[in-house]
């Protein structure tokens, strides 16, 4: 009898032993491989909403070789410019939320344009924000032919001539838009906006004499005030600029309290796991900690920010309210 009995608890034992080694096998098909596999195992794709060449650019690449590092696969750039950026938040919005899929976005079609576009991607609840990567304002910039150099004396030309002022930007709902309504806001003052299909084009105007002044992205300002082609009034951050240290803000120069500012950050559809999420953070927190990569960041005129997915969420909430004000008070609109 001890025999037989022996012989049951060891066929007992092995079935029981069986039933746990095919347990797995019994679980749905993506739950088993999301068991079997652990993230990265191939490349991650970063969308940017704009053209080869330009800021987004500027700002993504020094940070690249030190991501990948971090992850151990490369990051594979993929362009969907287009429609102010919202093309790429859009494609991006879509995606599966596996963390194979992620958005080098900034602050237009995420806090701006929702305000007055509709769109098909919700700014707040269709991301998994990751985390803000810099920071930085945008530049006043006057063709030489203007006679101001600073803000009192800008502000004394466009009074002299109430909405006989013009100004340029990159396009209607960008950063040196609202950087201007602001400004008009704040000074009670009134120009002409002017918006081109792009900060170069509006660049090239302005170098031509066709607009007499800009608001424009540090990148695409900073070459031609150093060479000395126009010549810069102000900034419009809260701060003065690293790439423009002897230029003053225009808080600085009595316009208490302005700051329009643009952001670079990442962000992933919604739904991405919090551990991919927290890994790609400090990626690139410690990308942007590499001196070289944060020199190369301030060279193009913004400031590197270590921060958090909670501090990237609340940026977004926030700047939603801000420039959302300034929309419905100047009755801009980005329809058509």
């Amino acid at each position: 009898m001890s025999d037989l009995k022996a012989r049951r608890t060891l066929l007992s034992s092995g079935a029981k032993l069986a039933a746990g080694t095919l347990l797995p096998l019994s679980l749905p098909p993506p739950l088993l491989a999301q068991a079997k596999k652990a993230w990265p195992e191939r490349p991650v794709k970063l969308v940017l909403g704009y053209p080869t060449g330009g800021a987004a650019d500027a700002v993504a690449r020094p940070m690249q070789s030190k991501i990948e590092a971090a992850i151990g696969q490369p990051l594979i750039f993929e362009y969907k410019p287009g429609a102010g950026a919202t093309i790429g938040a859009e494609f991006t919005a879509k995606a599966a939320p596996d963390g194979y899929t992620i958005h080098y976005a900034d602050s237009g079609p995420i806090a701006i344009l929702p305000n007055g576009k509709k769109l098909s991607y919700d700014p707040v609840k269709s991301f998994s924000p990751i985390g803000i990567a810099c920071s930085g304002g945008t530049a006043l910039v006057a063709h030489p032919s203007v006679t101001a150099n600073n803000l009192e004396e800008l502000l004394r030309l466009i009074r002299a001539k109430p909405g006989g002022m013009t100004y340029g930007t990159s396009g209607i709902g960008g950063a040196g838009h609202l950087a201007g309504e602001l400004f008009q806001s704040m000074t009670r003052t009134e120009m002409v906006h002017v918006p081109y299909k792009g900060g170069g084009p509006a660049m090239v105007e302005l170098l031509g004499g066709q607009v007499p002044l800009l608001f424009a992205s540090m990148p695409t300002a900073v070459p031609h005030i150093k060479s000395g082609k126009i010549k810069v009034l102000a900034v419009t951050s809260a701060t003065r600029s690293s790439a423009l240290p002897q230029t003053a803000t225009l808080a600085e120069q009595g316009l208490v309290g302005f700051e329009a500012t643009i952001w670079w950050g990442l962000l992933g559809p919604a739904g991405i796991a919090s551990d991919i999420v927290q890994k790609l953070n400090s990626a690139m927190n410690a990308a942007l900690s590499d001196p070289q990569v944060a020199e190369k960041v301030r060279s193009q005129g913004y400031e590197p920010i270590l921060s958090t997915p909670a501090d990237c969420a609340a940026r977004i909430v926030a700047d939603l309210a801000k420039w959302g004000k300034v929309i419905r008070d100047a009755k801009i609109t980005f329809e058509g």
